[in-house]
């Protein structure tokens, strides 16, 4: 009888092995499949998870050099402040060139057109008369925003995500007129540009020497 017995089991429970096995398999996979969140987020999950405060400042330095060499005549910037969160950093620039109403959205369409060129997301636009603004945010979680306040000043900004806590050095960048090192707050608008600051039915699409004092 027991041998019989024994017979009879052996079938359950291998039946029972193999499924407890396949389900661990399954599992296995699903974890996979929700942890990675397709190939590119998690890419730029593993990126961030690498990256220190340090690191993410470069890179908003970065993507604030590109913004202000394609806005085209130029414009005076400087520094602004650099801020730490728990877990990220926030570069600025402000735009020290005088911005007339009448371009303040030529300058937000350029920018926004550049972001939409290098395929960053265009988060929000603000069509404000006054305080016009356009955000956009990169595919590595980058916040990077363009935006008009008190007297007509254009300020950048670039939000890292979340990285690795460090020291953050100041910005390795030259800014293109005084750096006002020490200066808070910056000193509103002052250079003067023929197209910038002028009425919108002056022509300005090229000629980058557009600037005066």
């Amino acid at each position: 009888m027991r041998g019989t017995e024994v017979g009879r089991l052996f079938p359950v429970v291998t039946a029972t092995l193999v499924l407890a096995l396949a389900l661990a398999l399954s599992a296995c996979g699903s974890e996979e499949g929700v942890s990675g969140g397709g190939s590119v987020q998690g890419a730029e999950s593993g990126e961030r998870g690498r990256m220190d405060m340090q690191e993410a400042a470069e890179r908003s330095d970065a993507m604030l050099d590109a913004v202000l060499g394609a806005i085209d005549p130029d414009v005076q910037w400087a520094h602004g402040p650099t801020t730490t969160r728990a877990c990220g950093v926030t570069r600025r620039r402000a735009v020290m060139t005088v911005i007339s109403a009448d371009r303040r959205q030529t300058f937000l369409d350029r920018a926004e057109a550049f972001w939409r060129k290098s395929d960053y997301r265009i988060k929000a636009v603000n069509k404000d008369d006054v305080f016009p603004a356009v955000y956009a945010v990169t595919k590595a979680g980058f916040g990077v925003s363009v935006s008009f306040r008190g007297k007509g000043q254009a300020f950048l900004e670039a939000d890292s995500p979340c990285v690795k806590e460090s020291k953050v050095a100041p910005p390795a960048t030259e800014p293109n007129g005084p750096a006002y090192e020490g200066v808070y707050p910056l000193p509103r608008p002052a250079v003067r540009s023929d197209f910038w600051s002028g009425k919108s039915g002056k022509s300005g699409k090229s000629g980058k020497s557009g600037e005066g004092s």
